[in-house]
């Protein structure tokens, strides 16, 4: 049995073929497995998210009933067992987010790869598949270097298109539209988006944060933090709304998303600066006087309600967390086998899926591997 792809999605496919007995090999582009594991991990590795699992499937956006299903298969609470049977307790932290104690993300991944050898996973690295063909019943995979291996299955977990550094370089879609498999154009997801500042926001607000707003965008509305950058925004409430702004780049924020705009109406009263009446911090503040009205009163509230943001673009897909697009879901069937080509089943962000930052992108990741290497597992059972 074969692996191709080092990542979360990967090693799970692995661990879970291994585990049944099967002999895997498992390759990776890069000289070592877990490259995006590790930067993922940089600021505390989130592994998954503790709200109720019949919550995450609406975070996945797209597929809820085949999210749910997949879900059944490999839980956020399965996630943090495995994780615990590596040796790693894990907390909930203030958020709701799960982190293993310590946040060591090398830790864990050497963990995993030890338990992987000793289970006698064969790991071949600096190794890029360059072709996949079918002869007969068997599966050839010709690798760059000149290596030819011949499988019954194969489990591709090759990546998205972000953080290319880490070998998620997004090159492999042309190896399966050549099979007639439909490839969903990569878009960054999770990721900063770019604004004209007026000069004076950025000296005065470079670095800042916004905290406790409301963030509104194609009729979605999400609570949240962000950041002013010198060249837009970014943060988690940026991040929710990744799909709505890429249809449309136009963000509303409310700074006092608790307070009602007659409130505000009353503490203008006696003061000569209403923003600062209101405890609305030096970025709101710097974004509102240049960016809102404050020609009046009225027009001063509805820019702390609703100040409209018109965004340019989206950051360079190369700096997005993750990314949209890959295999289309409809090419897969429930055990992820690809329709087209039997035997060979895909995993993690090589699926067009999304969702926010949070757990919810490993959890995925975890959750694909673990129903691709079942996958694997039975069609190779049925079609000896």
């Amino acid at each position: 049995m074969a692996v191709i792809g080092g990542g979360p999605a990967g090693l799970r496919a692995a661990e879970v073929l291994a585990s049944r007995g099967r002999q895997v090999k498992l390759f990776d582009r890069m000289r070592s497995v877990g490259r995006k594991f590790l930067v993922a991990g940089r600021g505390g590795l989130n592994l998954t998210h503790s709200e109720p699992v019949s919550h995450f499937p609406a975070r996945y956006r797209d597929e809820a009933e085949r999210w749910q299903n997949l879900l059944a298969g490999f839980s956020p609470e399965d996630l943090r067992s495995w994780a615990h049977g590596l040796g790693l307790e894990t907390y909930v932290g203030t958020s709701g987010r799960v982190f293993p104690r310590g946040q060591q993300a090398a830790r864990l991944l050497r963990a995993w790869v030890a338990r992987l050898r000793a289970m006698e996973v064969q790991f071949q690295v600096g190794e890029r598949l360059e072709e996949l063909d079918r002869d007969g019943d068997s599966w050839v995979l010709r690798f760059f270097s000149g290596l030819n291996l011949r499988v019954g299955a194969v489990v591709l977990a090759l990546g998205g298109a972000s953080w290319p550094e880490t070998g998620s370089e997004g090159d492999w879609p042309a190896l399966l539209r050549r099979h007639g498999v439909e490839i969903r154009p990569w878009e960054p997801t999770n990721c900063g988006w770019e604004i004209a500042w007026h000069p004076h926001v950025l000296a005065a607000a470079e670095g800042l944060p916004l905290k406790n707003l409301a963030v509104t965008a194609g009729g979605r509305t999400v609570l949240g933090e962000l950041l002013v950058t010198s060249y837009g925004l970014e943060g988690g409430a940026l991040y929710q709304l990744s799909r709505e702004l890429r249809t449309k780049p136009v963000l509303s924020i409310d700074f006092k998303p608790g307070v009602p705009a007659e409130l505000l109406q009353r503490r203008t009263a006696g003061t000569s600066d209403p923003l600062v009446r209101w405890k609305l911090g030096l970025a709101a503040a710097t974004l509102i006087r240049h960016h809102g009205r404050n020609d009046s009163p009225d027009a001063l509230i509805g820019s702390v309600k609703h100040l409209e943001l018109s965004l340019l673009r989206p950051r360079p897909l190369a700096e997005a967390i993750s990314s949209a697009g890959g295999i289309a879901w409809g090419e897969l069937t429930d055990t992820l086998m690809l329709r087209r080509l039997p035997g060979v089943f895909a995993a993690g962000e090589m699926i067009d899926w999304e969702a926010p930052t949070g757990g919810y992108l490993l959890q995925g990741c975890f959750a694909t591997g673990e129903r691709a290497g079942h996958g694997a597992q039975g069609w190779v059972d049925e079609n000896r």
